[in-house]
């Protein structure tokens, strides 16, 4: 297991407890704030609404573009909370990872019966 396997496994479990004390359909918000706090709680880096940069043709554009967990500097958090997760999820967090220069993020739904089934490990 590599640091970025242990990593995101770490990542895992401290939303798995968030789950286990909020339970699913709230919005994705309040969800932030919790995992934020867990994984304070547990001694993991975290920022949060991290601006991407888009650099098209030699131009730098930000426009508000965030995404929403960046831990230990390495792996990419997206939060949703939604009915299901769609293709389109998948393909803005591969975006993202690509424009962060980073290998792997996690896509969490936390808007399910399971959270196990919410959840999404991408590697760019």
């Amino acid at each position: 297991m590599d640091n970025t396997d242990s990593l995101t496994y770490k990542i895992i479990g401290c939303a798995m407890e968030v789950y286990k004390q909020l339970g699913p359909g709230l919005l994705e918000s309040v969800y932030e704030q919790a995992l934020i706090h867990e994984l304070k709680l547990n001694d993991i880096p975290v920022d949060s609404q991290v601006e991407i940069k888009v650099n098209y043709k030699g131009i730098n554009i930000t426009d508000n573009l965030r995404l929403d967990l960046l831990v230990d500097d390495s792996v990419i958090v997206e939060l949703k909370s939604v009915e299901e997760l769609k293709p389109i999820h998948h393909k803005q967090l591969l975006t993202y990872l690509r424009l962060m220069n980073k290998k792997v993020g996690l896509l969490i739904n936390f808007n399910t019966d399971n959270l196990m089934d919410g959840i999404k490990r991408i590697v760019n």
